[in-house]
């Protein structure tokens, strides 16, 4: 009888199997003394990146709060790959409240944030940590290209980016109130080709956001086609080729869509349960949606443009989302703030922003804008990495 070679013996990795690599996580879990609380996932060999990817689940929560990234030649921990054990303490924290409180069958009530606007300046994987537990209503962001145009080359390999990525919604798990939602626009990239003789390549990015939002904690809500004019799409150069030609196998439509994905933060309780529980059914009643609304998950919506930021969404799309997944008064947070749009329309439909931003360029405008936003009103923003925001010729 053959015996199979796996990947990892044609690879002559040091870590060839699940077995050596929960032993290799094992010591490093004993190192950040949470070896009684953590146990593991099922192991993973990811080959193109030489890499062993081992995922740590809460003993008591039976939720993924994380994992530890092997480098399976040298059987050495990837320390800026993996969870810290802080991050990883924390969460057990937080999930292990939940878990009991599931236990123990309680209703619960809403709890009001007593958030500020605030406007923070830094990474926005970090900034999150600093904010308080279940403080923020609602998520809404479009999270930077991957390589999409020469304005984005943060990231070296897909992979990477897909890893940023999963940490910010790990991160605003811990965030968001319970029930509430992560609304996410996001579209595939094109990766334009280097010479005449490579192919370009399409990356599915909305699939792989899917399969993150899932592992982190977050139940699937809906898929909605944000549908942008005719011709908007045009000016990519994709299906082309296929205009003059006419070739079979050559066709590639031009794209004129994106996705906005909708999640919810897992929890055993109906939504009708934050509706219910609300203690100001005011509040409630106030934030109903009583004119026009989109009928399908077809919005179709005119795309913006600013030559302060290369790819904003509509102002339109932002109080779309708003107006539908938060109430009045409620914390309505963008980890990737931009120039500021997710706040802009915060503040018209009468809800408190959370804007994170890494660039500071794109601070100072969110700065100078919220004067306008907020009147007066405007110098009680709270401010993290940033200077306050300057009363002085604010407006009525």
């Amino acid at each position: 009888m053959l015996r199979t070679v796996t990947v990892a013996q044609k690879r002559k990795y040091n870590v060839l199997d699940v077995k050596a690599a929960k032993k290799v996580a094992t010591f490093w879990l004993i190192r950040a003394k949470l070896e009684n609380a953590i146990e593991f996932g099922l192991p993973e060999v990811d080959d193109r990146y030489h890499i062993w990817r081992v995922p740590l689940v809460g003993k008591t929560s039976q939720e993924r709060i994380g994992e530890v990234v092997i480098d399976a030649y040298t059987s050495l921990i990837i320390q800026d790959k993996s969870t810290k054990p802080e991050v990883l303490e924390s969460r057990l924290l937080g999930r292990n409240e939940r878990a009991r409180a599931k236990a123990k069958k309680q209703n619960g009530t809403y709890v009001l944030s007593s958030l500020r606007n605030t406007i923070a300046q830094g990474d926005s994987e970090e900034l999150l940590q600093e904010l308080p537990a279940g403080s923020v209503n609602l998520i809404f962001t479009s999270p930077p290209y991957y390589n999409a145009r020469p304005e984005y080359t943060d990231y070296v390999t897909y992979e990477e980016y897909l890893l940023k990525i999963r940490k910010i919604i790990q991160n605003a798990h811990r965030v968001l109130a319970e029930g509430c939602f992560f609304v996410m626009n996001v579209s595939p990239v094109l990766i334009r080709r280097a010479s005449r003789n490579e192919a370009s390549r399409r990356i599915a990015v909305p699939f792989d956001m899917h399969r993150l939002f899932i592992e982190e904690g977050f139940d699937f809500i809906d898929d909605i086609i944000w549908e942008k004019p005719e011709g908007a799409g045009w000016a990519t150069g994709r299906g082309r080729r296929f205009a003059a030609d006419r070739n079979p196998l050559q066709y590639k439509p031009v794209p004129v869509t994106e996705y906005i994905l909708v999640y919810r933060k897992h929890t055993e309780k109906l939504i009708d349960w934050n509706i219910r529980s609300h203690p100001n059914k005011e509040t409630v009643d106030d934030s109903k949606i009583v004119d026009d609304y989109e009928r399908t998950n077809i919005w179709r919506i005119t795309p913006a443009h600013d030559p302060r930021h290369p790819a904003i969404f509509p102002v339109e799309l932002a109080e779309k989302v708003i107006r539908y997944y938060s109430f009045k008064g409620d914390v309505v947070l963008d980890p990737f703030a931009g120039i500021g749009t997710v706040g802009k329309a915060a503040v018209k439909l009468g809800r408190r922003f959370v804007l994170l931003e890494q660039n500071p360029e794109y601070i100072a405008v969110i700065r100078e804008e919220s004067k306008i936003w907020l009147g007066k009103e405007g110098k009680q923003i709270h401010t993290i990495n940033c200077a306050p925001i300057d009363a002085e010729n604010m407006l009525l």
